[in-house]
């Protein structure tokens, strides 16, 4: 089998995958309707995209059909972010606003028009030929490369402020929709970069690498539509999202309410402040709420009677440390008296991860080597 026949191939497969995919997120019944329907539309556009692997032969047939399929890549990116707000952020809603995203698409399509969408039969054989140096195609690519730079950098930046308030406000580790969409991210970014190299190396002497790089591309898309699908099958529950509306500690000590509350406080503490800080630590070691795993801020907030700003304040400001870290410190030193008990020796790690509020062998692994710089088996074998 040649190149272009194998090429052909894996992009039906691809684009058959993705396909299937975008079907069972649009008709399963979930409560992320929203952000399965935003990935639905990523997925249809996506594979709209690639089907250019085996639709550019009837370009001339077809112009406007190749035309539009080429613009309509410029909602990949917009859909893609908006995929990442919805999964992120528990509150998100499609609004009007939203569709300010697609203004480079309008546009692009209305500066092909004349040119393009218009042209005659003759006009089609002279785009044909002369494709690569009409500088409407070339402000495409530009505008293309800008707007998914644009957009790569909104999505770490809302990555990172969401992975910040998670762990400022919940204590649950196996946090998998970061990774998923960090991943994900991370993926795109490098299959962008192999086209990027296939659009550069297309006008140069050494395009006969153009057939190599399809293929490179290709098998790519395939590895990550099957991805998709395994992480679905075996993570239907994948997203915990967080509410948009919350602000990290950070920017609740610079809003006016506050900043001259921070000023006196870097100088020194206020016997309340002491105070507080005494009572919620007394009370997280008497009354181990720690052990629930899915704890929040907002429910510990509400068991010592601390409005959940002041709290966070309190937590993640005054004792520098996130909740995430806080909690977790209490979860290690039960463990750790678990693990030094002789009349518990029989408990596997497993089960004395669970019994501390951990749900996950890994991040308990993580957690316990960050506080005691020993694995649990290390310290078990070193204190028996």
């Amino acid at each position: 089998m040649d190149k272009l026949n194998f090429l052909n191939t894996i992009t039906l497969i691809t684009v058959f995958v993705m396909l299937l995919l975008a079907f069972f997120l649009l008709t399963v019944n979930t409560k992320n309707r929203i952000s399965n329907r935003l990935f639905a539309s990523f997925l249809i556009l996506t594979a709209f995209d690639l089907s250019s692997f085996f639709t550019d032969k009837y370009f001339e047939i077809n112009l406007n059909f190749e035309v539009f399929r080429m613009t309509a890549s410029l909602l990949i990116m917009p859909i893609f972010y908006l995929y990442v707000k919805a999964v992120c952020h528990s509150d998100f809603r499609l609004k009007p606003k939203h569709l300010a995203l697609i203004i480079p698409f309008a546009i692009v399509n209305l500066v092909f028009i004349p040119r393009f969408y218009l042209a005659s039969a003759i006009d089609t054989i002279y785009i044909y030929e002369h494709f690569k140096q009409m500088l409407e195609i070339r402000f495409f690519f530009i505008l293309a490369e800008l707007q998914y730079a644009f957009y790569i950098i909104l999505v770490f930046i809302v990555l990172k402020k969401y992975k910040e308030i998670y762990l400022e406000n919940y204590t649950n580790a196996n946090n998998s929709s970061h990774k998923w969409l960090l991943q994900m991210t991370v993926f795109f970014l490098i299959a962008h970069c192999i086209v990027v190299y296939k659009l550069v190396i297309r006008y140069t002497d050494y395009n006969v690498f153009l057939n190599s790089a399809n293929v490179i591309i290709g098998t790519i898309a395939l590895i990550i539509s099957c991805w998709f699908v395994l992480k679905a099958l075996n993570n239907p529950e994948l997203f915990k999202s967080v509410d948009s509306t919350m602000l990290l500690v950070n920017e609740t000590l610079n809003t006016k309410t506050v900043s001259a509350e921070k000023e006196s406080f870097e100088i020194k503490k206020s016997a309340q402040i002491v105070s507080q800080i005494e009572l919620v630590k007394k009370y997280v070691l008497e009354n181990q709420p720690y052990l629930e795993p899915s704890l929040t801020i907002q429910e510990l907030s509400k068991q010592v009677t601390i409005p959940v700003r002041d709290l966070s304040v309190l937590i993640n400001h005054h004792m520098n440390q996130h909740f995430f870290d806080f909690i977790n410190e209490y979860r290690i030193q039960k463990a750790m008296e678990i693990l030094k008990d002789a009349s518990k020796s029989k408990l596997t790690i497993l089960e004395i991860l669970y019994e501390v509020g951990f749900n996950s062998k890994s991040s308990f692994n993580t957690a316990f080597k960050k506080y005691t710089n020993q694995t649990p088996t290390e310290f078990r074998n070193s204190s028996l």
